[in-house]
């Protein structure tokens, strides 16, 4: 009986190893892991408290649209008709509040159109990529297309 109570001290010592080994496991969690981590899956709750906290920076197609009429007019029908203002002309909350007081500058299109339009492998066949140091040297993009409405003439 002594034998087996011997034999059996090994594995209390192994218990009692891993037990405090998840207990060490649950503290140190409990100091890293943020509040509320887990409540919304792999989200925390307060993530959507800190993005309501900074201002917002777009104004959106719409806001766009309801001064620019002519450039809507000139992007019917375009490929890149689809494209929200902001996606080229970044954020304009701002100028929409007060257009103004606040001055969107152009986008310089030799470094802004690459970013959709360098040739990439890894890109669908149909979309329209250029090598840009072979396809215009250094001649901006909006020498030979239209911004709003890129299809070649």
């Amino acid at each position: 009986m002594r034998e087996s109570l011997a034999e059996g001290a090994h594995l209390l010592r192994a218990l009692a190893l891993f037990a405090a080994g998840f207990l060490v496991f649950l503290v140190i969690r409990g100091i890293l892991v943020p509040h509320g981590f887990g409540e919304l899956g792999h989200f925390r709750p307060g993530a959507l408290l800190d993005s309501r906290a900074r201002p917002i920076a777009f104004a959106g197609r719409a806001a766009c649209e309801a001064c620019h009429g002519e450039v809507v007019q000139a992007r019917t029908g375009s490929k890149h008709a689809g494209l929200n203002c902001e996606a080229c002309h970044g954020p304009l909350a701002a100028h929409a509040e007060d257009p103004t007081a606040v001055h969107p500058t152009l986008p310089e299109t030799r470094t802004l159109c690459p970013v959709c339009h360098e040739q990439n492998m890894a890109k669908p066949a149909g979309f329209p990529q250029v090598a840009a140091a072979d396809h215009a040297g250094e001649e901006p993009c909006g020498g030979c297309h239209r911004p709003h409405h890129p299809e070649p003439e």
